[in-house]
């Protein structure tokens, strides 16, 4: 879409999120002596939705879905975490804005990103770090480069795979560099495999590795999907 309308994104992370939103449930604290002599010894209500209450996650996440809605943004049916909204560029042309959320990182894809920012700075009063273009985004590298004179954008799991690599090293040594034309065998059936079950620690390690697998695809190596849908169908005993 960035590539297509020729715009500039825009990635930001929200600081202390959680705390934005107020929380249901019915908490208090007796006060320390980090409140001071004439507080300390005294109840004091949770009225935030503090990092590590139960419902804290989806009481951020309805929060700022209203806000998203003030804006006059609404929810894609295919991800609920891909807020849309129609809008026109300059030259009269009618698109979409998006603003994609994952917990507290933004990305906003709109030819006004910058005034998104400060309405979500100076109206609903977020504090908001790191504002500017994408470098990395949920552990992507994000780049752009020319083709054929069309600006166009990327992601890349390098270095997610990168730094995951030397955490398979350290369980199974130094792994062979080979070029494979797909990532299993052609005619690879784990369904026929009768070695026995992994143990409890084995299989967590292999849990492990099928999760590592599956963020690489989320991160743009889709040529994996097949081989870890495959793999992941026995994760429950492995």
């Amino acid at each position: 879409m960035a590539a297509m309308y020729d715009l500039e994104p825009l990635a930001a992370d929200i600081g202390n999120a959680y705390l934005n939103a107020p929380t249901k449930e019915k908490y208090y604290i007796i006060t320390g002596p980090e409140f001071g002599s004439l507080e300390e010894g005294k109840i004091a209500l949770i009225v935030r939705a503090l990092y590590g209450l139960k419902s804290s996650s989806a009481m951020w996440r309805s929060h700022f879905a209203a806000t998203l809605r003030d804006l006059g943004f609404h929810s894609s049916l295919a991800d609920p975490d891909v807020w849309m909204r129609a809008s026109t560029l300059p030259d009269s042309q009618d698109y979409y804005e998006y603003i994609l959320v994952y917990v507290d990182d933004l990305l906003v894809i709109s030819h006004r990103g910058q005034e998104i920012i400060d309405l979500l700075t100076d109206k609903y009063q977020y504090r908001l770090k790191d504002v500017g273009p994408p470098k990395r985004y949920l552990g992507a590298i994000v780049g752009r480069y020319d083709k054929s004179g069309t600006k166009t954008w990327y992601l890349s799991a390098k270095d997610y795979l990168t730094k995951a690599i030397p955490i398979v090293e350290e369980h199974y040594g130094a792994l062979k560099k080979v070029k494979a034309d797909t990532p299993l065998p052609t005619n690879y059936h784990p369904e026929d495999d009768t070695s026995p079950f992994l143990n409890d620690d084995e299989a967590a390690l292999y849990q492990s590795f099928i999760g590592t697998l599956r963020w690489a695809v989320e991160l743009g190596r889709i040529d994996l999907t097949f081989g870890v849908s495959l793999m992941s169908r026995f994760s429950g005993a492995p």
